[in-house]
């Protein structure tokens, strides 16, 4: 028997203002979009907001419904949007931010599993990684350089051949 370890690395920002304009700017169209969530039953609102690398900036919030699962993360619905409008295009970088009507969120939420799976789809039809920046509505940021870390053994179209 042999033991296979695998590490993640993530880069800690304890504030926004040690991030770029660039992605500060991504945060504040997250939270914009956070704000229009609709989540009526679990009171959970999520943002996203990606960067392509046209330079648009595409923006998703959670889409929950009475009859569970068939709601909609955040992330998946700015990835699939992006995907729909701008197929040939690179998603560069994906901020997340989260925030509760029960109680403040302190700690970075990250994508979900189907949410990561999804992401990993787009970074491997793209061949090039996606920086993943996530927070909670205070507290630090932590930033991924790829999929790959939150994912590491992720189920991919090769193993479909």
């Amino acid at each position: 028997m042999k033991q296979l370890e695998i590490q993640t690395k993530l880069t800690i920002y304890n504030s926004k203002e040690a991030l770029s304009e660039t992605t500060r700017s991504l945060f504040l169209e997250a939270e914009k979009a956070r704000e229009r969530a609709y989540a009526p039953y679990s009171h959970f609102r999520v943002g996203a907001a990606l960067l392509l690398d046209n330079g648009e900036v595409i923006t998703g919030n959670n889409q929950e419904n009475a009859a569970y699962p068939s709601g909609l993360c955040a992330e998946r619905v700015a990835v699939f949007y992006a995907n729909a409008q701008y197929p040939q295009n690179k998603i560069i970088q994906l901020v997340v931010t989260a925030r509760s009507e029960k109680q403040e969120i302190k700690e970075p939420i990250s994508p979900c599993g189907s949410c990561r799976q999804a992401i990993a789809e787009y970074e491997i039809k793209q061949n090039q990684p996606i920086e993943i920046y996530f927070m909670g509505e205070t507290g630090n940021i932590y930033k991924t350089d790829s999929i790959k870390e939150l994912l590491p053994l992720l189920f991919d179209k090769k193993h479909l051949d």
